[in-house]
């Protein structure tokens, strides 16, 4: 009793320092069977049944039901897990938590955490369920998390404003697993890692009847003001700190929300991050928002033009959202820049390329410097195919400078964004998902009618006979035609009848909301008709061109030239698959273009291009130590995802340094998935048996020797990435004499003689990478480079082992190498010690001059037979540095 007494003060106890302090605070750490305390000191109450107070929550199931299950998520399955996300409550069956209507008179924010991962058995491409709240509100409808993924790397939260009802006794959250019903083998089931319910204020987004000085605008209208009632519920799509960085929940003002920066919403780079010195505070008088409507630091920051800026352009935030739902948009304006006044900044507010306020003037409408204000806006966004039909759409936010009038300051200002979906008549807020596709079976054809007449059989047999026989002398004449052809216009026209029998039977399964299909006039209009100046990078598939999309969306345009290496099997490939996938460390495939013999694919922008550029080839700024263990962590995630996070494990077959992006933010993206193959599937496959396909000196050998795909295929491959970037220079070099020609058996010499530093690390961050975190670096990449598939480290194991390498350099950057004492202990170097995929502990060899393999002393490792490796025999030169 006291335990319980104890853990509902801590959880209901205020936080004094925040400017609301709501009057319920709950957050449970779903499957958890105890209470714990967060890094912010904030408790998350365990969900099991004997510990619960009742007075807070009740958790109920069926009984005729499948039982509930719960999981604790895989060591390496999230970096640093945090709470909620170490374990989730998992169930092939309903499952219900109820709350007492009376803990809180006030709307309520309802929180829900996801992170889809594996969870004993169950994959997180299997988990589809719905959520709604005491049975009449839909918050989510065929919802699986795993398709969300694209945003802070797996981890999603989904936030709604809920107005508890006078009438109701509970405030009930149910989630459903979908029923396959066509397909009863493959079963769904539903999770969740957190749930928060946190009280708000009355009126800090529900409209106050009562208060005749508050509107919100509906966009596109003059005269109606729009009211949000407390019968509706809302979704929080986004919330933004325009101009800097990150507000977490721990610093909102006592109500946990998350502000998030504006760099990805920028559709072009051309504003202004400002702030103030935060020196100042905020003043909050008579007749102005309340304190807690957002924190201070959301105010103090800011975006504009900028300084000198001449032309005349629209600031620009994009927002992707739902068709056929309204949306209220709230702007947060606060003017900190010392010497302005009233009428010196005005300017004008486009929302959905709507004109909504013709005279922004952020004094005028707050009354002063560092008084913060917001204006509140409703939207209502329809569909491109009518008005019924749901999809994904563009939701923009512009700021424009007056044109026709002078003021001191000719520029704009904003500094937070909101936007809420509003419940649809239907009480209904569920969506459009990203990639979730339903996969229909294609009716069958009716059996042709039988003739009852023998004769009419006859008829036919003949007719059928004199048919094959007039087809087989013009088959036999085209053959013969074609292959007095020349080889590359036959191949060439294969490939696109191909192309256009697959994009004829095949558009349905590319939905418009995950791969938009582009005219040739829109292509060549974002190129200025492929102007070789927007040329940004050549590859084996053809050109890449810089364009804009729509105008303003920048974007990376591939496109196919004749004779390329790739044909229309890697471009319909490379199509399908990515237009399917989305994740963080991936790069995103916006759409494509068909058109004659025109074959292109257009992909997100990333404005630093690849990895190889910022190591060697260019002259481009060098890398840290600490930014290069950041990318190649990033890379490692998105491989590992390839690998395990689908619905079928996929092999991409083409890591290398080009094939991985940055974008500004120095986040890394794989990318170019033409030759990616399904995995094995089923326990008793061990690989993929198909030709060798990939770059050279990056090829597994064991997979060009034997031609067997596995996931470790591109372990290795990735391995020679981690040589690159600890080296600076490419993995095959012809003109380099022959016992430096391969990178990795000059490395796994270097190794065995102990003289990594001295010969390989890049001289430019010799005297910033330790010698803990080089060791860790040096016994990850031996892993990688086995020779035998088995021996080497999972991805997963790969993500684990850069993250303590940089954890290391977190730790240690401060400190230098000592190379003298790094050479006195190279003798006595110990070797990367790992678990092989049968259950025993084994070393990494290494390989001698001539290619044969020499265990290191060891009781338990394990040797293998020598055989030359492919680098050391194979070479070729090093591609253009800038493909993309």
């Amino acid at each position: 009793m006291k335990t319980t007494l104890l853990s509902l003060i801590l959880l209901l106890y205020p936080l004094v320092v925040n400017s609301y302090n709501p009057d319920y605070n709950l957050a449970i750490n779903c499957g958890n069977p105890t209470n714990t305390a967060a890094p912010d000191n904030r408790i998350w109450v365990g969900d099991d049944d004997d510990i619960h107070n009742s007075n807070l929550f009740t958790f109920t199931q069926p009984k005729t039901t499948s039982p509930n299950l719960l999981y604790n998520i895989q060591p390496n399955s999230l970096s640093n897990a945090e709470i909620p996300f170490k374990i989730a409550r998992v169930s092939l069956s309903n499952f219900t938590y109820s709350f007492p209507i009376n803990i809180t008179s006030s709307p309520v924010f309802l929180r829900l955490h996801f992170y889809p991962t594996i969870y004993g058995n169950f994959k997180p491409s299997d988990a589809l369920f719905s959520v709604t709240v005491n049975d009449n509100l839909n918050l989510l409808k065929d919802f699986n998390p795993l398709n969300w993924t694209i945003a802070d790397e797996g981890k999603i939260t989904k936030e709604y404003c809920i107005q508890i009802k006078p009438n109701q006794n509970f405030l009930n959250i149910t989630f459903i697993p979908i029923t396959n019903n066509k397909n009863p083998s493959n079963v769904n089931y539903a999770f969740i890692n957190g749930i928060e319910l946190v009280s708000m204020p009355p009126f800090l987004y529900y409209s106050n009847l009562d208060d005749l000085n508050y509107h919100i605008k509906l966009v596109g209208t003059e005269t109606i003001d729009y009211k949000i009632h407390n019968n509706t519920a809302l979704e929080t799509i986004y919330r933004v700190n325009v101009g800097d960085d990150q507000v977490p929940p721990n610093q909102d003002t006592g109500m946990f929300r998350n502000w998030i920066n504006d760099d990805l919403y920028l559709p072009r780079r051309y504003t202004d991050s400002v702030s103030s010195d935060f020196k100042e505070h905020l003043m909050y008088l008579e007749n102005t928002i309340p304190n807690y409507s957002a924190p201070e630091k959301v105010y103090l920051s800011a975006r504009n033009y900028g300084k000198g800026v001449k032309e005349d352009y629209n600031v620009t935030w994009n927002f992707e959202v739902d068709s056929t739902f309204t949306y209220m948009v709230r702007l947060h304006f606060c003017e900190f820049i010392k010497d302005v006044n009233k009428g010196d900044r005005a300017f004008e507010i486009f929302i959905d390329d709507t004109l909504t306020e013709e005279y922004a003037d952020v004094i005028a409408w707050s009354g002063g410097r560092l008084v913060p204000v917001y204006k509140d806006y409703a939207a209502t966004l329809n569909s491109k195919e009518g008005i019924s039909h749901i999809e994904r759409v563009n939701l923009s936010i512009k700021l424009q400078r007056l044109p026709a009038r002078d003021t001191a300051y000719h520029d704009v200002l904003l500094n937070g964004i909101e936007i809420f979906k509003i419940s649809d008549n239907d009480n209904n807020l569920a969506g459009v998902n990203p990639k979730y596709v339903s996969h229909q079976m294609e009716p069958l054809s009716p059996p042709s009618p039988q003739s009852n007449s023998k004769n009419s059989n006859i008829v036919i047999f003949i007719a059928v006979g004199v048919s094959c026989l007039l087809l087989a002398f013009v088959a036999t004449g085209i053959i013969v035609f074609v292959r007095r052809r020349k080889r590359f216009e036959s191949h060439f026209e294969m490939e696109e009848t191909s192309w256009k029998t697959i994009k004829r039977e095949g558009s349905s399964t590319l939905p418009s909301h995950l791969c938009r299909y582009f005219t040739i006039a829109e292509i060549k209009a974002a190129t200025n008709n492929f102007d070789d100046i927007f040329i940004i990078g050549v590859g084996g598939f053809g050109n890449v061109y810089k364009g804009y999309i729509d105008g303003v969306t920048p974007v990376a345009i591939k496109r196919l030239k004749p004779g390329s290496q790739q044909g229309v099997n890697e471009f319909m490939n490379e199509i399908e698959l990515l237009s399917q996938l989305r994740h963080i460390h991936l790069v995103s495939l916006i759409g494509y273009c068909n058109d004659g013999v025109e074959m292109i694919l257009v992909y997100d922008f990333m404005q630093r291009g690849t990895l190889r550029e910022y190591l060697y080839g260019s002259d481009n700024e060098r890398l840290t130590w600490k930014q290069r263990l950041e990318i190649l962590l990033g890379a490692a995630r998105g491989l590992h995802y390839l690998h395990t996070g689908a619905k079928h494990s996929i092999i991409h077959r083409d890591v290398k340094s080009t094939n991985i992006l940055l974008d500004e933010k120095w986040v890394a993206k794989v990318s170019d998935f033409g030759l990616s193959k399904a995995g094995p599937t089923g326990m008793a496959m061990t690989h993929v048996s198909t030709v060798v396909k990939g770059s050279i000196g990056y090829l597994d050998p064991e997979y060009y020797l034997r031609q067997r795909l596995t996931l470790k295929s591109d372990v290795y491959s990735f391995g020679v990435v981690l040589l690159e970037v600890l080296c600076a220079r490419p993995p095959l070099v012809r003109s380099s004499e022959k016992k430096k020609a391969s990178l990795v058996i000059w490395f796994q010499r270097c190794y065995k003689q102990g003289l990594i530093v001295e010969e390989l690390v890049d001289p430019f961050i010799k005297d910033s990478i330790t010698s803990e975190s080089l060791k860790c670096y040096c016994q990850m990449v031996l892993s990688c480079l086995h020779d035998d598939g088995n021996q080497r480290m999972s991805m997963s194991d790969v993500v684990g082992a850069l993250e303590f390498a940089l954890q290391l350099v977190t730790t240690e950057e401060d400190s230098k190498f000592g190379w003298t004492k790094e050479k006195e202990k190279s003798e006595q170097r110990l070797l990367p010690h790992f678990t092989s995929e049968d259950g025993s502990d084994v070393f990494t060899s290494s390989s001698d001059d001539y290619g044969s393999q020499t265990s290191k002393v060891s009781t338990i490792s394990t040797s293998t037979e020598g055989q030359p490796m492919l680098s050391a025999t194979v070479f070729s030169e090093i591609g253009n540095p800038k493909a993309r």
